[in-house]
């Protein structure tokens, strides 16, 4: 085998035998990566093999061009769990790193093994991976027939006339066209820590929860948008979150993630909250009174339970 040891390309590999294999990023699960993940198991099935998603972490743009940050449309934990609940039998994370970055395509697939057979590859058509990018569909294809896997090639997923991406779904939510993600098959999410504030909203008779993140998530532009929450608390919960620089109260402040959850008041401090963002209600906007401030959060509140009771 030409492959490293195993340590450089996954921690912790567990012995799976038989299985059709596809890799990547993965993130926010979108309509495309469903089709890759739906052909791994419907190839895994027909070999009597398990399916397996190998997802890269952290974005390999930020390991080939360091000082890249990529914003993610969610956490890897969060992606994995999307992976998993659609059958895919094992969905592991690779740490991708300069060693794995060096590895070719063939050695990166000897180094699964023993602990993988590889049965099948499944590929997106336009995809490539290993050093250089050696690791196209043709050369995997010659590659598997003297190694005795086959090579599945999935065709990308067009929905109103373009691709869909990861790229293309952050783009729809940098510009706040929510609605374009969601046909995409992402669901604009955040998942943040709760973290103490300066307790005004409390004053003010809208309790909040202001999120710090472990991650660089896709986010919005300014503004307050209704929300369901996902993590943290009852499921489905609505909610507003507000993404700003409060300016009603700073000249220059920070920006800011916080949520409110409507007819919900907990101590929500330590715990992680994972929020879906469903629409944009209205610009982040600067207030002459606090009074004002107050009578169109009402009016915000009002907006988001008939937005959330329609979608």
């Amino acid at each position: 085998m030409s492959g490293p040891p195993q340590a450089l390309v996954i921690d912790r590999l567990p012995t799976i035998g038989a299985a059709a294999v596809t890799l990547g990023v993965f993130d926010g699960v979108h309509l495309g990566h469903r089709a890759v993940l739906e052909a791994t198991r419907v190839a895994a099935a027909a070999r009597g093999a398990s399916s397996v998603a190998l997802v890269f972490d952290p974005h390999p743009d930020e390991v080939l061009r360091p000082g890249t940050i990529v914003p993610r449309l969610a956490p890897t934990e969060v992606n994995r769990s999307r992976i998993a609940s659609l059958g895919i039998h094992h969905v592991l994370a690779i740490r991708f790193d300069p060693a794995l970055r060096a590895l070719a395509a063939e050695a990166f697939l000897d180094a699964l093994s023993p602990a993988v057979e590889l049965r099948a590859l499944v590929m997106a058509s336009g995809s490539a991976f290993g050093r250089d990018r050696g690791g196209t569909v043709q050369a995997m294809r010659s590659l598997g027939a003297g190694r005795g896997f086959d090579v599945v090639s999935v065709d990308p997923v067009d929905v109103a006339g373009g691709v869909v991406s990861s790229t293309r779904v952050r783009g729809g939510i940098a510009a706040g066209d929510l609605a374009t993600a969601r046909r995409l098959g992402v669901a604009p999410y955040l998942e943040g820590v709760v973290v103490g504030g300066d307790r005004r909203g409390r004053a003010l008779g809208f309790p909040t929860a202001n999120l710090r993140f472990d991650y660089a998530p896709a986010m919005p532009p300014l503004g307050v948008y209704a929300a369901r929450l996902v993590r943290g608390g009852p499921a489905g919960q609505p909610g507003l979150v507000s993404i700003g620089t409060r300016p009603t109260f700073e000249a220059d402040g920070a920006v800011v993630v916080e949520v409110h959850l409507l007819d919900f008041d907990a101590d929500l401090y330590g715990m992680l909250l994972g929020v879906e963002l469903v629409a944009r209600l209205r610009d982040e906007r600067r207030f002459d009174a606090v009074s004002e401030l107050v009578e169109q959060m009402h009016l915000d509140a009002a907006e988001a339970r008939t937005v959330l009771e329609a979608t």
